[in-house]
């Protein structure tokens, strides 16, 4: 299979960002919306962002079954649902972070319709988004390359968001104007990002099958068990992650008293996010996958623990710690997305069916709860610490936070390493199962040649037979 070239790297890195300007926007500042803004308590917070985050998991589910289903001679099996979903997921971006003051069970309601509807859409855009990258290509190096682009590109979303708007999350200040004033921009700027992302990023990969039957997609997922072990993995990193993502904020400001380092923290994530695009490819190709998960892991620990024994007077200790904490989760998320690509050859080894979109949406179910329960979790820790909005927060609630920014996060990744010990799709096995596919696809080619070769020649020799026939 040929190489990518650049432009079809960079536009699918550009997905990510489209994808981003929803996704982050919603993970760092929600919570702080929910409870700063609309006025919702941090326990009611919680449940609300527990619950949506559930029905969103459920939504990839059925999401990836769509997707599996679908297919255009023209666009392919994923870029339809790109083209056509992109817009109206970044208008909901916007109704969930316009809550209107109808009453505390009004606007209690408002937000859990928004954002659930903002979940269900992002779940039509993601899955297809997220399955394109196996479609591309099945080289692990070119894989790599995409998994950097998507993180490059999430990073400068971050990044930007905790530059230009994390400042701005400070008492006195018209947040709901701000949000608003982003949220539209982002409407722009997010189509612009995912119509590049149509236009480049290409399939590249066979398949035999293009519609998969409910059947199939059963039968691919009950044997994968790399998959499994991926997704059981994920969901405990990605619940420390969302904990740590969900409070970054608070601990800058009400343990540290130092939000304007989360412009720095932004900036330093930013470099660090290119330099480790730059060389995983190559540490990918030295050490492996599994290995880059599992040692990032281990970083991912470390910080968490520095996190949350620092006194907050130490503002430097704790910023390290933090800084610690995002390497580690930096070098996962780029590497994750290379070993769900390889759990999807897997499954085609195991039954002879390509089936990208229920592999990625189930993939993504573990991820999504993961993310709903470390969001819960933190919010509760707030609450449990007694978090009260606009004041100066108590050592109870203070405790609370770093429980939330550094304890669950090291406890959490700590068990997803040792899950992924277990995990036994290595580098090696994974290009044996590449090698037994496209012998088995060259078989199977072959005989379809000569079956139609057989039926050619069969053709051939009846009008022969005939013309004696007709002549007596």
């Amino acid at each position: 299979m040929k190489k990518l070239n650049r432009l079809s790297i960079i536009g699918y890195g550009a997905g990510d960002a489209a994808n981003n300007l929803a996704f982050t926007t919603a993970t760092m500042f929600l919570l702080v919306y929910y409870t700063d803004v609309a006025g919702i308590s941090a326990a009611a917070a919680g449940t609300l962002l527990l619950a949506v985050r559930i029905f969103d998991a459920f939504a990839d589910v059925v999401a990836g079954r769509v997707v599996d289903r679908s297919f255009s001679k023209r666009f392919g099996k994923f870029r339809p649902f790109i083209m056509f979903g992109s817009i109206p997921l970044l208008l909901l971006s916007v109704a969930t972070f316009s809550v209107p003051q109808i009453g505390e069970t009004g606007t209690l309601l408002y937000a859990y319709v928004t954002y659930a509807a903002l979940g269900l859409a992002y779940s039509l855009v993601n899955i297809p988004y997220g399955s394109l990258a196996g479609a591309m290509t099945q080289d692990p190096g070119e894989r790599a390359k995409l998994g950097s682009a998507r993180m490059i590109g999430a990073a400068l979303v971050g990044s930007s968001l905790g530059i230009f708007v994390a400042p701005l999350i400070k008492p006195g200040a018209d947040l709901q104007a701000t949000f608003t004033g982003i949220t539209l921009a982002f409407v722009v700027i997010g189509a612009a990002l995912y119509f590049f992302t149509v236009f480049t990023a290409k399939e590249q990969v066979h398949r035999a099958v293009p519609n998969v039957t409910l059947r199939q997609s059963i039968d691919t997922l009950k044997g994968n068990k790399p998959l499994m072990m991926l997704c059981l993995s994920s969901f405990l990193f990605l619940s420390g992650y969302l904990a740590l993502t969900s409070v970054q904020l608070y601990y800058l400001r009400d343990v540290l008293g130092r939000l304007d380092l989360y412009p720095v923290l932004s900036v330093i994530q930013l470099v660090l996010t290119f330099v480790l695009a730059a060389i995983m490819p190559r540490l990918v190709r030295a050490v492996g996958k599994k290995n880059v998960y599992v040692y990032a892991s281990v970083v991912t620990v470390v910080g968490g623990v520095i996190v949350f024994l620092t006194p907050a007077s130490q503002t430097w200790i704790g910023f390290g710690g933090l800084l610690i904490s995002l390497v580690g989760v930096m070098a996962v998320s780029i590497v994750v997305w290379a070993l769900e690509a390889d759990t999807v050859e897997y499954g085609e080894w195991k039954t002879g069916v390509r089936t990208e979109g229920i592999t990625y949406a189930l993939f993504s179910f573990t991820r999504k709860t993961g993310q709903a329960v470390g969001g819960a979790l933190a919010a509760y820790a707030l609450a449990l610490g007694g978090y009260k909005s606009g004041a100066a927060q108590t050592a109870d609630a203070v405790f609370g936070i770093q429980v939330a920014a550094g304890a669950i996060p090291a406890v959490l990744a700590l068990l997803a390493l040792l899950v992924m010990t277990k995990y036994n799709l290595t580098d090696a096995l994974h290009a044996r199962i590449l090698a037994d596919i496209r012998a088995r696809r060259a078989e199977g080619e072959a005989a379809a040649a000569a079956a139609a070769a057989g039926s050619a020649q069969d053709g051939a020799r009846e009008p022969l037979a005939a013309r004696p026939a007709a002549a007596n």
